[in-house]
């Protein structure tokens, strides 16, 4: 999305109301907050700008974000929806000491666009008290000094219990502090004093990593070279049951496989499968890959094997009832094979469109990323063959007796008819400039069952199709 001036606020339903999910910084000078309700918003803020937040996109983009964040330290954790926690206790001085790399942070993500706000302190809580309120770094065991002014929602407490602090009043971590524990456990629960805790160094917490994503890899290493193409093939079997139980076991099926052979030469050959439709099923799989292998110049010999799933897709298990069976799946089988030679881009299929325009009544979709569909939904029939529009010498509403058509004299003996259709204004088609149509079902006595239609607006006739 462009940038925005003035005031901006992505929206959240939730609650029965649309609510503030995230604001800028001009929004902010308006008074606004988060959790805050739209309506409230917009009459503290007449000229918000405001579009729905989009929570999934958010969690993906937070997880892409946090797989950039380890090129600065292994140890990278997620921190509420909008945040990451980074352990770097040992990699600052790889980049010039905790300043260097602070800097580092900001510049990399303001040339993406990104507005952040880093905080660095000896503890997990201090660090997020200073990013929140006060962006910047603690000293080493320092951490109380930086952050005693700040106010107690630093401490990561619900607003209600920040709100109860505030009335009687404790509004600064150092207030907070200089109160007895007894008094503050009795009258505000544990949490306020566990949240201190952990700020000041007195309760440890531990930074959770993001897992990263499953591997779906596996190789083989051989104690003699092979070279015929049926050991490459028993080796490609070793290697795909377990990749296959792996990518069961995460509900996941390979679209895209990838199997390098070495030589012992050290040069190595590939042989790239790409799947009509995600498998897991390695006796499926690995006919599949006969053609490849036969192709694949051993030399003096393979030494090593190697087999990756390069692409992935969910694939669900599926309940077989006593009305649907275990699917055959051949003809995903089929369009495999011959996608492998020709590509699967080139193996295409018709499907029906929702327009009424004979020429827009169906797309033509790669069969390996679309699903079969019904048939046409459609109240009178269509030929089997469609073309442009092809004139023909006549005249009057009603179709001639007598007419001549790729050089053919033809005598018309029934017709049926008519049906109007109208453009659809809102697509641009100058074949349908003319206007409405009048479409007529032609039988001639030479056995031509033509398709024709007549143009009120431009008299004209024309033929369109042809019937079986």
């Amino acid at each position: 999305m462009r940038a925005v001036e003035g005031p901006f606020a992505l929206t959240h339903h939730h609650a029965n109301t649309d609510r503030i999910f995230c604001l800028n910084e001009a929004a902010e000078r308006q008074g606004l907050h988060r959790g805050m309700g739209y309506s409230d918003a917009r009459a503290f803020c007449p000229d918000l700008q405001s579009y729905p937040a989009n929570l999934q996109e958010d969690a993906r983009f937070q997880r892409v974000l946090a797989r950039w964040a380890k090129r600065y330290c292994p140890w990278v954790g997620l921190e509420g929806e909008d945040g990451l926690v980074l352990n770097i206790t040992g990699s600052a001085h790889l980049f010039g000491g905790e300043d260097a790399m602070l800097h580092d942070m900001r510049a990399r993500l303001s040339r993406a666009g990104f507005l952040s706000r880093i905080g660095l302190a000896d503890t997990r809580g201090a660090a997020w008290a200073l990013a929140h309120h006060a962006p910047g770094i603690a000293p080493p065991g320092q951490s109380h000094q930086a952050i005693a002014a700040l106010p107690v929602m630093a401490l990561r407490l619900k607003e209600t219990v920040s709100t109860s602090l505030q009335r009687v009043g404790i509004r600064t971590i150092a207030d907070l502090v200089a109160v007895p524990r007894a008094t503050v456990t009795r009258r505000f629960g544990r949490e306020v004093l566990l949240r201190l805790d952990q700020a000041l160094g007195g309760q440890g917490e531990d930074i959770s990593p993001v897992p990263d994503p499953p591997s779906y890899q596996m190789r083989i290493s051989l104690p003699e070279p092979i070279g015929l193409a049926a050991d490459v093939q028993a080796g490609v079997e070793r290697l795909l049951d377990p990749l296959c139980a792996r990518l069961k076991a995460n509900d996941m099926g390979a679209r895209k496989l990838e199997l390098t052979l070495r030589r012992v030469d050290q040069n190595a050959q590939s042989v790239e499968l790409r799947l009509a439709r995600p498998m897991r099923d390695p006796h499926r799989i690995l006919p599949l890959f006969e053609r490849g292998i036969r192709e694949v110049d051993a030399g003096y010999g393979i030494d090593q094997m190697r087999l990756v799933a390069t692409q992935v897709e969910p694939q669900p298990a599926r309940q077989i009832t006593h009305v649907e069976g275990a699917p055959t799946d051949k003809l995903d089988d089929l369009v495999t094979r011959i996608g492998n030679r020709i590509g699967l881009e080139n193996v295409q299929r018709f499907l029906p469109a929702d327009s009424h325009i004979p020429e827009r009544s169906h797309i033509i979709a790669p069969a390996a990323w679309s699903e079969p569909a019904g048939g046409w939904a459609v109240v009178r029939d269509r030929p089997i063959r469609l073309f442009a529009p092809e004139p023909v010498a006549a005249t009057g509403r009603t179709p001639p007796r007598h007419l001549r058509w790729r050089r053919m004299a033809l005598a018309v003996e029934r017709v049926t008819g008519p049906e109007r259709i109208a453009p659809e204004w809102w697509l641009p088609d100058d074949n349908w400039r003319s206007g409405v149509r009048d479409y007529w079902k032609v039988e001639t006595r030479q056995g031509r069952r033509l398709w024709m239609f007549y143009t009120p607006q431009n008299p004209g006739w024309f033929v369109q199709g042809e019937f079986a």
